[in-house]
């Protein structure tokens, strides 16, 4: 009796072993396969746009009937999307679909075109704080190949750094300074002063070059980056944002966000925004 006992016990204890075991085995192939779907690299999403690599990570060579196939590509576009905070309907998204694998027109993503930025949100230390700034980022040739450079700056304390004064508030030098040898300069060149009034009636600050100024004398210093995504207007008449989504899952990595249809007008209205601009 108790032989037996120990034998059922011990093919109990193997079953649940077994079990165990293939439960583990499972596991980990999902795992890996929510890893191979993921998107968690920039460049996997733009070659997956092109339909130049599955969902399993292999890359297509461009002689295989597979490369940027329509049908393959509208399989892969589907899973570059944000399937949980879309907020977008979904027969736009089936618009969108249809127009950049179109038989006759395709559309491919390019890494070094120009209608594509990063906004990248920073953080930097200015007069003893620490600060939220935003760089805008794009790609440009250099010399053999590319490179990101910064093409523009929002921070805070630099909006109202020229604003210029107005109507009949506006400080002014007399049209006869010229006969004072502009000795009355001394009132517009004091600190904490207001030096822009003097300029052109058209006259616009470079706040890029007064960041720069900044880092280099020391003023401003960096300290990290708190969150980065990428806005596209590369498919003519279309804008889509880009962001990385880091959760569980098969629908994670750099995915679609926003995706929206607009014209020219609301093209440069939405670059204005975008670029934080009055």
């Amino acid at each position: 009796m108790i032989k037996r006992f120990l034998l059922l016990s011990g093919l109990f204890v193997l079953v649940i072993q077994g079990n165990l075991q293939a439960q583990i085995v499972s596991e980990d192939d999902e795992i890996e396969r929510q890893l191979l779907a993921s998107t968690k690299q920039l460049n996997q999403f733009f070659s997956r746009f092109n339909g130049e690599e599955d969902t399993k990570g292999r890359e297509f060579e461009p002689e295989d009937r597979q490369y940027r196939n329509s049908r393959l590509r509208k399989r892969f576009l589907s899973i570059l999307f944000d399937e949980e905070n879309a907020g977008f309907s979904e027969s736009l998204f089936e618009e969108f679909v249809n127009k950049v694998t179109s038989d006759d027109q395709p559309i491919f993503l390019d890494l070094q075109a120009k209608e594509w930025f990063a906004v990248v949100n920073t953080t930097f230390r200015y007069k003893g704080r620490s600060m939220p700034l935003t760089l805008y980022m794009q790609i440009q040739e250099e010399g053999l190949g590319y490179e990101w450079v910064i093409a523009d700056i929002s921070f805070e304390p630099y909006k109202t750094l020229f604003d210029k004064q107005r109507g009949q508030t506006k400080e002014f030098l007399h049209p006869m300074s010229h006969e004072l040898d502009f000795m009355n300069l001394r009132k517009a060149m004091v600190k904490d002063g207001s030096p822009e009034s003097y300029t052109l009636a058209d006259f616009e600050p470079d706040l890029l070059t007064v960041f720069l100024y900044d880092v280099k004398m020391g003023n401003l210093t960096f300290e990290t980056v708190n969150r980065l995504n990428y806005h596209f207007f590369s498919v003519d008449g279309w804008y889509f944002s880009l962001n990385n989504f880091n959760r569980p899952g098969y629908n994670t990595g750099w995915l679609i966000s926003d995706l929206v249809k607009i014209n020219a007008q609301q093209k440069e209205d939405l670059l204005k925004l975008l670029y934080d601009k009055k």
